[in-house]
């Protein structure tokens, strides 16, 4: 089971986050990794922690000021990127590119998508994972496994239906081992959660309580 704990912009130090992570991880057989804001990448990489980027853009290098390059993402230590992020959503052809942009360098994907429609045109453009994220239950602490969990195995069978090597995650409201359980249950490999992991007092207590059931 995957789980990439997304710091967003929150006021947490992903630096606590990925030391948790490290002592989690050698309790448990799930995969754990980080994706703190750019600046914090190479920090983050060198604890040893599995670490991806939030974002990168759909370019190449060159004359792009201000834009996020796979390149540099890759050179401070990410394993991989989310794309399409509700809070961040690129058009399906920018997807593309910026899928190909993270071949080039070697990055993994996660392309986030609302429903299981989008997760099947999305799975064309050959990414490694998608991330069913219903963005009304985003930061609500309702998993979208109990909201709806028909979602889910829609996504799953959306996107198997176009290519069986695709992983599904299922994120949005993620908080609980009961959460990650569930979404397991119904298909997923894995899952995407914010603030359960970056926001709590205990970010070591919140992986343990996310992995123990496992």
């Amino acid at each position: 089971m995957f789980v990439l704990v997304n710091c967003k912009t929150y006021p947490c130090d992903p630096m606590a986050v990925a030391r948790a992570a490290a002592r989690v991880e050698d309790q448990t057989d799930a995969r754990l990794a980080i994706a703190p804001q750019t600046p914090s990448l190479a920090d983050v990489s060198e604890t040893g922690v599995e670490t991806w980027a939030q974002h990168v853009d759909p370019i190449k290098p060159g004359s792009n000021t201000g834009s996020t390059l796979a390149e540099s993402v890759a050179a401070a230590g990410a394993a991989g990127t989310l794309l399409n992020h509700s809070e961040r959503r690129l058009k399906l052809a920018d997807i593309d590119s910026a899928i190909r942009a993270c071949q080039r360098t070697g990055l993994e994907t996660i392309v986030c998508a609302n429903n299981p429609a989008q997760c099947g045109a999305v799975a064309a453009l050959g990414p490694d994972s998608i991330a069913v994220e219903p963005p009304e239950l985003i930061g609500t602490g309702t998993p979208v496994s109990k909201a709806d969990p028909d979602i889910v195995e829609d996504a799953v069978a959306a996107v198997t239906a176009v290519d069986d090597s695709i992983d599904v995650l299922c994120g949005a409201g993620i908080s609980t081992g009961a959460d990650v359980m569930a979404a397991s249950e119904l298909g997923a490999d894995g899952v995407l959660l914010a603030s359960g992991v970056a926001k709590a007092d205990d970010p070591q207590a919140a992986l343990s309580g996310l992995v123990d059931p496992l």
